[in-house]
């Protein structure tokens, strides 16, 4: 049966990141996977998830699978996290939500959803997108639309085009949007074009699926949601797929939900009970450990407490590594990067060819994607100059 099964091209991504490990030059640069890496190249364990595992192993009596929903107090805490405390469709009861395998389940079941609601729906992804988004949403048999967002003139959203592309989308579209830290240009909306999505979601009865990966990584938890909230309490239908990967740093935990804010408390139970169904036949039970150290931290002062501080700090060494990188880049290679500290979160396009960036990989060791995407998180004070240094070498 699978003799004749032939190798597929690997991962862009994943692949970029497997040649720079076996990559011998000691001088190597790995700006590749969007993994938050502190000024040792380390993916650190918050200091809040290891109290929170300590008092989990000390309490936890059973290894049973979680409900189909997922845990309680991690579905509670994700919601109140992403909707904020005084959220009107909380309070209305007209909020469900599923715990998923990371931010890809959370994308998966939206769109199992959406499909079940309206099977010839389009999906309407910007350009440029994080590259999984479409097999993610497309292997349920949605059809893709897209919109033009990014600028690589002014390294900024171009939003005059995104509005008018959308304009072309309809009741039974879905228009997916990143609530912050846009993967891979960095470029965000602010919140007086929220408000024009949102306007337009109004008249023209879209549905607006909402990516919400990397909250605090931006500006801070509750300014980074902001967009997304703006939408909530506008329309009455929203879909938001989150993650606790970058925030809580709880990678390769696989923590994710799919939030749906809807029209009423009946049809927040009608969808809920879909979107169990879609997982029953995906995964059929979530997987338990991220979600308990993560409700544990969302749903109690002291640990949440711990945890915010902790995040500020890297939102804001993320931040600083925006100007010292822009300062580095401008000495060694001249011209404006200031760009670089108008973007928000992990990513940034340095505006370098393919071949420069395959330059830099063949040459240097640096290893970023053809597109010059890099993960700013990437960079530490080790290897800055060096990376300015081979830049300015391949321009």
């Amino acid at each position: 049966m699978l003799q004749d099964l032939q190798p597929l091209p690997v991962d862009p991504i994943l692949g970029l990141a497997a040649a720079c490990r076996a990559d011998s030059n000691p001088n190597k640069v790995d700006l590749t996977v969007g993994i938050y890496m502190d000024d040792q190249g380390v993916c650190p364990v918050f200091e809040a998830v290891k109290q929170a595992q300590r008092r989990l192993e000390a309490e936890e009596v059973t290894k049973a699978y979680l409900p189909p929903a997922g845990d309680e107090n991690f579905n509670l805490g994700i919601q109140r996290l992403t909707l904020g405390e005084a959220s009107a469709a909380l309070a209305e009861n007209r909020v469900s939500s599923i715990q998923t395998p990371g931010g890809c389940g959370a994308l998966r079941i939206g769109a199992e959803i959406v499909h079940a609601a309206a099977p010839g729906a389009r999906v309407w992804l910007s350009d440029p997108t994080w590259p999984v988004h479409i097999p993610l949403l497309g292997s349920v048999g949605l059809e893709f639309q897209t919109y033009r967002y990014y600028d690589p003139e002014t390294h900024g959203v171009n939003f005059d085009s995104m509005v008018q592309d959308l304009k072309e989308a309809v009741v039974g579209d879905v228009v997916l949007l990143q609530g912050c830290c846009h993967n891979p240009c960095g470029a965000d909306l602010s919140l007086s074009q929220w408000a024009v999505i949102a306007d337009m979601a109004e008249q023209q009865g879209f549905t607006p699926f909402v990516d919400f990966a990397y909250q605090g990584f931006g500006d801070g938890l509750e300014q980074d949601a902001a967009g997304l909230r703006l939408l909530v309490a506008r329309l009455p239908e929203v879909i938001i797929a989150t993650s606790c990967s970058k925030n809580l740093g709880l990678y390769r935990e696989r923590t994710g939900a799919t939030i749906f804010v809807c029209r009423d408390p009946a049809n927040a139970r009608a969808v809920i009970s879909q979107a169990q169904v879609a997982a029953r036949r995906i995964y059929s039970m979530p997987p338990a450990h991220g979600a308990l150290l993560a409700g544990r931290i969302l749903t109690n002062d002291h640990l949440g407490g711990i945890w915010r501080a902790e995040l500020e700090v890297m939102c804001q060494r993320i931040n600083s590594l925006r100007s010292i990188l822009r300062e580095a880049l401008e000495v060694r290679c001249g011209g404006d990067y200031s760009f670089i500290e108008r973007e928000k979160g992990m990513f940034s396009f340095l505006g370098l060819s393919a071949v420069q960036a395959q330059r830099l990989r063949q040459d240097y060791g640096v290893y970023m994607l053809d597109s010059s995407r890099i993960n700013v998180a990437g960079v530490n004070t080790r290897n800055i100059d060096y990376l300015a240094e081979s830049v300015s070498k391949v321009l």
